[in-house]
């Protein structure tokens, strides 16, 4: 069965959702869970002149996004030490979030990705979030998909 599963997580919701049914999973099957986030990019069309936005400096920005990273990690370790399922936590940069989901799972050995479908309303709730189907077009490594 299963040994190491990568556990992908935004903070929504259904990703919270996600991780109770992935750290039950990863109990059932003596798991351990790598949670992961990726932090975006600095987005620099909205920084200097005509910005749209308040600019935030790079270094703002990246703090933020640790602390975001933080906390969504944070939520998956307490569940899984809740559970005694063991928990590692992994958070890159990355605009391409199913590159370093991917990548992520490969270089740390997990033998199965448990990640979320995002929300379905109307005809979009035949097709699975664009992340999601990347990563299930692209990954060697097993994907399982919770809605």
């Amino acid at each position: 069965m299963f040994k190491h599963i990568l556990l992908p997580t935004d903070g929504s919701e259904l990703s919270r959702e996600t991780a109770k049914k992935a750290v039950s999973f990863a109990k059932e099957c003596g798991a351990r869970i790598t949670a992961f986030y990726a932090k975006p990019e600095y987005p620099v069309t909205y920084y200097g002149e005509g910005a749209l936005i308040d600019p935030t400096t790079p270094e703002k920005f990246a703090e933020l996004a640790d602390n975001q990273a933080n906390e969504f990690l944070g939520q998956v370790e307490q569940l899984c030490q809740a559970n005694a399922v063991p928990c590692t936590t992994v958070a890159v940069t990355s605009d391409i979030p199913y590159e370093a989901i991917i990548e992520t799972a490969e270089k740390s050995a997990c033998d199965l990705i448990f990640m979320a479908s995002h929300g379905r309303k109307g005809i979009t709730g035949l097709l699975l979030g664009s992340e999601t189907n990347k990563v299930l077009t692209h990954s060697k490594v097993p994907v399982l998909v919770y809605r």
